[in-house]
């Protein structure tokens, strides 16, 4: 293989990092988090099994064979599933996709690792509830604790915007506009905010929570809309055991309405399955949920369908 300097792929992969994934990717700081835990442990792969240090390995020092090596590691040593492989195999493309240009004497090296495929990974059951058991898992947070309005907001936003986990997490007072009509800015994948209209039934329950914990004040703009007792943000974890709480209460109430698994994302999939049934277009489907594509909406349509084939069956 050519030579090329010892220092040439930390230089490369600084610059991918700091430079074109901020700037020219615009991603956020989640993808960016992603992305650093794919190079730690390929550098730590590097070490381990091929015996090179981080500060001595050369771009020229990656094949299709390295980096096959390196996948079958973290799914056979690490016990990584095909999806987290995938993940990590995004990582990598994105990178020598990034260096084709600077170095186009490695092409062919670059070309066969672009070339090696994503696993196909099992689609999972989509999970949702229908009108009554989301009717019925809304009921459940007690109104009389200040606790349990902040779960009926958090829950209710959830259902009626469509907000993934970590859309919910970055939430802010100044997000909210309450004058007619009221909507909320939502920032997702890419740093791209949305804006999707309030229902009027859950403008009163937000309301309540935030004159609860003083959000209207000038100076509370920027605070997080659902923070923990240290006043941060709301972790994915901290809101996914909010949600298990009540699917729990839900599920001995009225075992038949919940399914087996039900997770913070099945509250967006129960909505857009809801719009859908109710006769609301696609387009305006994929505008709420914040997909670039039309293609990644359509799914819901195929539950949809599947479920009349069942129901005709």
């Amino acid at each position: 293989m050519p030579n090329s300097t010892p220092t040439d792929f930390p230089i490369y992969l600084d610059r991918f990092l700091n430079t074109y994934l901020p700037n020219t990717r615009n991603c956020s700081s989640h993808t960016f988090q992603s992305y650093c835990d794919t190079f730690s442990q390929l550098l730590e792969f590097m070490r381990d099994k091929e015996h090179i240090n981080a500060e001595m390995i050369h771009l020229s020092d990656f094949d299709h064979q390295l980096i096959e090596r390196f996948l079958t590691y973290i799914e056979e040593e690490r016990g990584c599933s095909a999806a987290t492989r995938n993940v990590r195999l995004s990582a990598i493309h994105s990178f020598f996709r990034y260096l084709q240009y600077d170095h186009p004497e490695f092409l062919k090296q670059w070309s066969a690792i672009l070339g090696i495929p994503f696993k196909k990974v099992p689609h999972k059951v989509m999970n949702f509830l229908t009108v009554e058991g989301m009717t019925l898992l809304l009921s459940l947070p007690d109104q009389k604790t200040e606790v349990g309005r902040r779960d009926l907001a958090l829950l209710s936003l959830m259902y009626a915007t469509g907000c993934r986990v970590q859309e919910v997490c970055d939430l802010t007072p100044s997000c909210l506009r309450f004058s007619a009509p009221s909507t909320i800015a939502i920032t997702g994948k890419g740093n791209k905010t949305r804006i999707v209209p309030l229902r009027e039934d859950v403008e009163p329950i937000l309301r309540t929570y935030m004159q609860d914990h003083k959000l209207f004040e000038p100076g509370a703009n920027l605070y997080p809309l659902f923070p923990n007792k240290q006043h941060n943000k709301l972790t994915r974890q901290a809101i996914g055991k909010i949600l298990d709480k009540y699917v729990s209460f839900a599920r001995i109430m009225r075992p038949e309405l919940i399914p087996d698994t039900f997770s913070c994302h099945c509250i967006r999939h129960s909505l857009a399955i809801h719009l859908l049934q109710a006769g609301v277009s696609l387009i305006y489907i994929r505008d709420i949920l914040g997909h670039v594509s039309i293609k990644t909406t359509e799914i819901y349509a195929r539950v949809l369908s599947k479920q009349k084939l069942e129901a005709l069956a």
